[in-house]
């Protein structure tokens, strides 16, 4: 297995594993988004809580929730790792940075990016996901099915203007970082062709739009009153 782990820790390996796991967390994020969206029905929180009663007692669901968190902790590991590497390797290039870079502000900063992105998933879970696991949630019964409140502890946070902007903020940074990570994720599995890279650029820039976009208008929503 030692080349295996070779593989895995070298450079080339690294990539590949940034872009498997980014890959990833780039179809959960479509899937919470869909699930999410659930909070601006016009119901009082009842789709939402019966979703997130059948996503918290799915065995499936829970095996996937433990996978991602573990994606997550691999992904920002090693994109530190390629962060500092890269870092060294530009510092022995280049004395003096030089301002014609064709990179974009993204691609050079994508190691902030996941930074702040990792700071609001540590909020995010505190705020949310640890409050529905142990905290005192009151009971609700649709059509004889009983389910936790999950939907009051959200409204409850979106009510605070400050969280609201804490949010929105961090899907902006989020959108920058999915701008670049998506498009990079297909070129280091080599999946770089003249006639395909185009429209996955494209794909990706309009996935880093609509995704922060769609999440950033929840808390937005329900701060205001807007159900649908």
């Amino acid at each position: 297995m030692s080349w295996f782990t070779q593989t895995l820790t070298g450079s080339v390996g690294k990539k590949l594993l940034m872009a498997l796991t980014g890959l990833f967390l780039i179809l959960f994020l479509v899937v919470h988004l869909a699930g999410n969206l659930q909070l601006l029905a016009n119901d009082g929180g009842r789709a939402f809580n019966i979703y997130a009663h059948s996503m918290a007692n799915n065995p499936f669901i829970k095996i996937v929730s433990y996978g991602n968190f573990f994606f997550i902790i691999v992904h920002v590991i090693d994109g530190l790792v390629l962060a500092m590497k890269n870092k060294a390797a530009r510092n022995i290039r280049y004395k003096v940075a030089t301002k014609d870079s064709k990179s974009s502000w993204a691609s050079k900063n994508m190691a902030l990016l996941g930074i702040i992105t990792l700071i609001f998933i540590i909020a995010h879970l505190k705020g949310f996901w640890y409050e529905f696991k142990n905290g005192s949630l009151d009971m609700l019964t649709y059509d004889g099915l009983a389910v936790q409140n999950g939907y009051a502890i959200v409204d409850f946070a979106f009510s605070n203007p400050l969280f609201v902007l804490f949010y929105v903020v961090c899907m902006i940074f989020l959108g920058f970082h999915l701008s670049h990570g998506f498009s990079s994720a297909f070129q280091s599995m080599g999946l770089n062709h003249k006639k395909y890279t185009p429209f996955i650029s494209k794909l990706g820039l309009i996935y880093s739009i609509l995704i922060p976009l769609g999440f950033a208008s929840i808390p937005i929503c329900m701060y205001l009153g807007i159900k649908f």
